[in-house]
C-alpha cells in the first residue's frame, strides 16, 4: 500500500530517530528543514537533523493537528505558523500513482546505460552515477538520447521518475513516451513506480495528465 509514511522514505534518507539527513539520490543533497507528506487519509511529517530539539516539538504539536488533504492543491492549515517559526522557501508538489496499464505508446524507447549517448543533449550526467539511475529509458535520435526518463530515487519498494527532455525536442510527446516505458520496467522489477513534481511545473503536470496518473500526496516542504 502506498502511504505518505513509504513516500516520505522514498524521498529522504531518515535517521533511527526520523530525523531527514539527505535526499535519497546517488549525490545527495541537503533535505528540507521540514516536510509534511499528507494524503487524503494520513498524514507524517519529518524534520532535518539540525532542527533544534525544542523547535521540532513546538512544530510537531501544530503538525498533529493537520487533518488528512481533502484537495491535496490546499495548503496545511498551519503553514504560515511553521513558515514563520522555521523560515526558508516554500517548496511544494503533489506525488502520483501510474494506472495498473499506461497508455502512451513507447515501442521507440529504449534502454540505455552509457554516458555517451548523454553527453550531447544533456549535462551534469557523471557515470559513476548511471548504475544509481536505472533503468534509464530513452529515444534516440542520431545516435544521442533527446529525452530520457530515469530513477531519481529508489528503495527496495518503490523508485520516483526523473525526466529530462532537451530543449530543442520538448512538445513533440516524449515525456509520456519515456515515463510510461520507466514506469513498465520498474513494475517488471517488483517495485511501485511513482511520479512526483511541484504544482507550478506546468509541463510536468501535463505528462502526469497525458499519462492518467493519480493523484497520491502532496508534499510540502521548508527548504533553504
Amino acid at each position: 500500500m502506498v502511504t505518505p509514511k513509504l513516500l516520505l522514505e522514498t524521498s529522504y534518507v531518515l535517521s533511527d530517530s526520523g530525523r531527514i539527513l539527505s535526499t535519497r539520490e546517488p549525490i545527495p543533497r541537503t533535505g528540507p528543514r521540514f516536510v509534511l507528506q499528507r494524503s487524503s487519509s494520513d498524514c507524517v511529517w519529518a524534520f532535518r537533523s539540525d532542527v533544534p530539539d525544542e523547535l521540532a516539538a513546538a512544530i510537531g504539536r501544530l503538525a498533529q493537528d493537520e487533518p488528512p488533504a481533502k484537495d491535496l492543491r490546499d495548503a496545511p492549515i498551519h503553514a504560515v505558523k511553521y513558515l514563520s517559526l522555521l523560515g526558508g522557501r516554500v517548496d511544494w508538489g503533489p506525488t502520483f500513482l501510474f494506472p495498473p496499464e499506461t497508455e502512451s505508446q513507447h515501442e521507440d524507447v529504449v534502454p540505455i546505460d552509457e554516458l555517451s549517448l548523454l553527453q550531447r543533449n544533456f549535462s551534469g550526467w557523471t557515470a559513476a552515477e548511471i548504475p544509481h539511475r536505472l533503468p534509464i529509458m530513452a529515444i534516440i535520435q542520431d545516435g544521442h538520447a533527446v529525452s530520457v526518463c530515469f530513477s531519481a530515487r529508489r528503495t527496495p519498494v518503490a523508485a520516483e521518475a526523473g525526466l529530462e527532455t532537451a530543449a530543442a525536442f520538448r512538445g513533440r510527446g516524449f515525456g509520456p513516451r519515456v515515463t510510461a516505458a520507466w514506469a513498465d520496467v520498474i513494475r517488471s522489477l517488483g517495485l511501485i513506480p511513482l511520479y512526483s513534481t511541484s504544482w507550478d511545473n506546468s509541463a510536468s503536470l501535463s505528462v502526469a495528465r497525458k499519462l492518467r496518473l493519480l493523484e497520491a500526496t502532496s508534499d510540502w516542504s521548508l527548504v533553504d
